[in-house]
């Protein structure tokens, strides 16, 4: 694992977010109230991309395409994808999967990334 610097701690505000490309992976980095959180950018259903998706409750990502919801500090499913109707058809073979999350550090004012 390799650390990587990922802006300065102060541009973005409580519930912003950005999406990095680090060592290859796309990562979303988000300042929640309970302070920085990373995890893999897009979502662990279809593989689409979570940089759009709604920030429920200021901790909870949902999925624009089939509204998954991740805990964005531990990458747990809150709710695994059920829309459109009918979607839950393919939940048989798409079991449930935790985003990856990625440790994230302030120091200085600067962010880092663990990737």
């Amino acid at each position: 694992m390799a650390i990587h610097d990922a802006g300065k701690a102060d541009e973005l505000a409580i519930g912003e977010r950005k999406l990095l490309k680090l060592n290859g992976e796309k990562i979303l980095l988000f300042r929640l109230e309970s302070g920085y959180h990373a995890v893999q950018a897009n979502c662990t259903h279809l593989m689409m991309p979570l940089k759009k998706g709604k920030l429920l409750d200021g901790k909870t990502l949902q999925c624009p395409i089939h509204r998954a919801e991740f805990d964005v500090a531990s990458g747990e499913v809150i709710k695994w994808a059920n829309f459109p109707p009918g979607i839950q058809a393919l939940n048989i073979v798409r079991k449930e999967k935790c985003l990856k999350t990625y440790a994230v550090s302030v120091e200085d004012g600067q962010l880092s990334v663990e990737v």
